[in-house]
Order: C-alpha cells, then structure tokens, then sequence
C-alpha cells in the first residue's frame, strides 16, 4: 500500500491531547475554555485499558481512613521506590477528584443505605476500594468523561488517529504528526502537548491490555529526547483467565478481596506459605509463586465457591461473564489463571504537575511515571492517578500557558517510516514471545542480553518498520536495558542471578535514548522548570 510521505494538512489548537483514556478525558475536560485537540488510535469513549478496568479506583474516603493510611500502603508495596511526596499527593487529592468524578455523573457502587461501597484488595489496609457495576468500573467513569467531552465545544475529538511523533522546534514540543483514518498525514500544533497514550502490555506474549497499548507515547517521548524512568518495572498481574485468548481477559483482584482462594493442581491454597497476608499479599509476590507452579507443570485456580457461590454474577458481572464465554461456570467452578503483563510503573519522567523533561511536553497515565509507585504499583492506584495527574497537568497548563503557537518548518519534520504491515506483525509476534521468555517475570544477565540481540536483529530487518512494530521494538529494548543495569530483585523487577535487594541501589533509574542507545542519567529530578513553558 502506497502511504503518504508528505504532511498534507495543518491544524492549530491550544492544547494538543493524545490519548483517550481516563487521563486523557480528565485533561481535556480541565481545560475550558481552552481549544483542545483530543487525538485517538480508537473510537472515541471505546478503546484503552481504562475501559477495561474492573478491580475499581483507590481512595481514602472511608470514616476508618485518611490519606495518611493511604499514603503508607502506596508506599509499603514499592520496593523502596515510590516517592513519599507523590504518594502523599495521590492520597491527599483523591476525595476531591471522587467528588468530581461524582458530579460528573459517575454511578459509583453505594450500600442500601446510600453511602459509597468500598471494596479491600490486596496490601491495602482498608476497605477504600469504590467500584461501579461491580467489576465495570473503568468503563463507567470512561462512559461519564465520554460524554463530558462530546458536551464541551472547545473539544474537538480526532478518532482513529494514529500519532506518530512528536514536533519539535530544538528541544522544545510544538505539535504532534498524525496519520489520519483516510491515510493522510497531518501536523496538530499546540501551545502545550499532553501525552496520555496508556501502557505498554502487548510487547509481551501474555498481557490483559488492549491490543492499543503498545507503548507509543513512551516511543515517541524517547525519540524526541526525553527522560525515561522505571523503565524495568513491569507489573505482572497475578490473575488472568488462561483460556488461551489474546490479550487474557483479567480477573480482578477484588475477588481475592472477597476471600476467593488460590489453589495449586492438588487443592492447596498455597499462598498461605507465602506470605503472611496470602492472597493479598503484594502483586509481585502473588504473580511470581503462581509463575513458579506453573513452570513446574503445576496448574492454579481461583476457587471463589466459598467466598460468593451463587452472588457471582451480581457481585461480579463481567468477569461472570467472560468466565461463561470461556466455558466455566465461577459459581460451581475453580476459575484457571496464570499472571500477564499489566501495568507499567515507568515511563516518561515528570514532576508534580506532569511537566516532562522537554519544554512543551506534558504526560500523565501510565505513560508517566510520576514515582507513586516504585517498584509495584498498589492495586487500583492506576484509576486513582490518572485521574488525579490528569487534573494536575491541566490545571498548570490552564494558569502558565505559552501566549504564543511555535511553528516548525515543515521541511524539517522527521517522516515516519511506512512499515510493511505483514511484515511488521511477524515481527511484533516474534518480539512479544522474547518479552515473555527473557524480560518476564524471572529474569538473568544470559536472558536479557539474548533478548537485546534479537531486538538488535529485528530493528535491522528494515529501516521502514513503521507504527506501533516500530514503537515496541524501542520499548521492548528500553526495557531490556534497564532491566539489565538493574543487578537486584526489587518489586516487580526479579533477577534469579541478584535475588535478593542491594540497599546501594534503592533509587531510580533514568535513561535517555541518545545516537540510538539508551544511555542512563545521573540524579533522579526531573527539574524541566519554567523553561518548561519559556
């Protein structure tokens, strides 16, 4: 196919948002009376792993909690990395934003007595979990902000875009280069740009994310010169339902909450040889004990008969129902699970408001990594930070931005490669499985280093691998990387050749993509400053 090579239309904008989820929604709606582009691969209000969402959003509103209590469990489950600073923050803004989200229109679960429902999952100390239609959480506060934004004017929705780098004049973020539905390419340019892209699961083999999170913002930040950080901690979800589909639909955390039980091949719940808090013990610890059965031949249920029998399908409609698609009846049967790529605690680094390192660049989502989560991420802090980073970061460019549009030459605007889409997807198939085996759960030096040559060799298939192959092959190799200058096992990040934490690198990690190679950055301050907005 014969796809355009030259940029045909120019649009201008205030604000330029790309990406659609939860984080997305929220800075777009933040920032009236503004004119905001709002870019999209999707349909708008359908695609993005804030759909899919089901375990609900974290936030300290219960008479027994506070933020502080918050805070502490955020902190307590990060290997030592989360930054006590961020995590305060999410803790703090979190009743605000459930206020917000309320007026909104999101239909939270209540008790029949009209206060919210609050769920516990795992490492949390209390029941702070509030969650819609049961297990559809992330599509409810999707649908409201969805139709938030169709109200609002000064929103104009772009569906079906395909954002393929960013625009720069030097250093400083312009604009982005997408690639519209019918082919053609197109120059958005902004006073302010807001990555909002989501995650990066579908570079590996297993993952419960969307077949759209495939790390292009985290690309295209590193090709523009970014700072990256975290980049080697990738969240394992414990439970997927392993029927063999693609991505693996998740089966929430909630349901261990609830008491739901895990079980090897011989009936043994034997988390509680784990950990002392079993089922709800941290993701990590939970993923890797089931991980290790399973190599061993094992097989693992969650058998949650006992703990909601009959109140299943109420409790829990969508994972009931995907359970039924799969053949298995959860009221009567052990559901069979194994862990899948979830959530990624790095990405593009940024301060308190979402400033990144490059003037005119904004993230937030989990494109960012903003340091709240460390090393493992606390189960449904991700709803919480979206929310509350989106809120952030249009709030600083509502008060601060630039008065003036910077337009590039559009001569000097990198091209994107083509791609050749067969191609392309045998390369991506082949990658993921190479995530899956070597920069999974268990990783050594031999692994990595095995995994960065086949990347090396796949990069060099073609100098026009293109789209989202030509983004996880830059992800996949970011990973790679840091995981292999990481000599410790912390959080989410295991090495079986350094398992145990070295207290000498209890800090994180920064990277910048430099002639090619990811080189890493002393110092773990983002410090864009003013110049952020000069």
């Amino acid at each position: 196919m014969n796809r355009p090579r030259r940029i045909e239309e120019v649009f201008s904008h205030d604000v330029v948002v790309v990406g659609a989820g939860l984080a997305g929604l929220t800075a777009a709606l933040g920032l009236a009376p503004r004119t905001v582009a709002l870019l999209t691969k999707t349909q708008l209000g359908q695609g993005g792993a804030s759909n899919w969402a089901q375990g609900g959003m974290a936030a300290a509103v219960g008479s027994d909690d506070s933020p502080v209590l918050h805070a502490q469990d955020t902190l307590a489950v990060s290997g030592g990395l989360g930054d006590p600073a961020v995590a305060e923050l999410l803790a703090r803004e979190g009743k605000e934003r459930v206020a917000r989200l309320l007026e909104l229109g999101v239909a939270f679960d209540r008790e029949p007595g009209g206060d919210l429902a609050l769920g516990r999952e795992a490492a949390h100390s209390r029941r702070r979990i509030l969650h819609a239609h049961g297990d559809s959480t992330g599509a409810e506060m999707v649908r409201a902000l969805t139709a938030a934004v169709v109200q609002a004017p000064e929103i104009r929705p772009f569906a079906g875009c395909f954002v393929e780098d960013l625009a720069q004049v030097g250093n400083r973020v312009v604009g982005v280069v997408a690639r519209h539905p019918e082919g053609t390419l197109a120059l958005h340019l902004g006073r302010a740009v807001i990555l909002a892209t989501g995650g990066i699961g579908r570079a590996y083999l297993h993952t419960t994310n969307p077949l759209e999170s495939t790390g292009d913002g985290l690309a295209m930040a590193a090709r523009a010169g970014a700072r990256l950080t975290d980049l080697e901690m990738v969240q394992f979800h414990p439970t997927a339902l392993a029927t063999g589909a693609d991505p693996m639909p998740l089966v929430t955390e909630a349901l261990r909450g609830e008491g739901a039980w895990l079980l090897d091949s011989a009936g043994h719940r034997f988390m509680l040889d784990e950990h002392p808090l079993a089922e709800l013990a941290p993701r990590d610890v939970v993923a890797r004990a089931i991980h290790r059965r399973l190599l061993a031949g094992d097989r693992v249920v969650l058998d949650a008969r006992e703990a909601l029998g009959e109140r299943f399908p109420d409790r829990f409609p969508r994972v009931f129902q995907l359970c039924q698609e799969a053949g298995v009846d959860p009221r009567t049967q052990p559901i069979p699970v194994s862990p899948a790529a979830h959530y990624h605690m790095g990405g593009v680094a940024c301060d308190l408001e979402g400033r990144s390192s490059l003037p005119g660049l904004w993230v937030c989502g989990e494109v960012s990594s903003t340091g709240a989560h460390g090393a493992n991420r606390l189960a449904s802090n991700s709803l919480l930070e979206a929310v509350v980073f989106g809120g952030r970061v249009a709030a600083d460019i509502a008060s601060s931005l630039p008065p003036a549009m910077v337009t590039p030459r559009l001569s000097a605007l990198p091209l994107p490669p083509a791609g050749e889409p067969e191609r392309d997807a045998e390369l991506v198939l082949e990658l993921r499985r190479r995530m899956w085996l070597d920069v999974g759960l268990c990783r050594d030096e031999q692994g990595l280093e095995r995994a960065l040559r086949q990347f090396a060799k796949l990069e060099g298939a073609g100098p026009d691998v293109g789209g989202e192959a030509r983004n996880l092959l830059l992800v996949a190799r970011s990973v790679a990387t840091a995981a292999l200058a990481r000599r410790e096992s912390r959080g989410s990040h295991f090495r079986s050749d350094y398992p145990a934490a070295n207290p000498a690198l209890a800090h994180r990690a920064s990277f910048v993509l430099a002639r090619g190679q990811f080189v890493p950055v002393q110092g773990e301050s983002v410090a864009p400053a003013a110049e952020a907005l000069g």
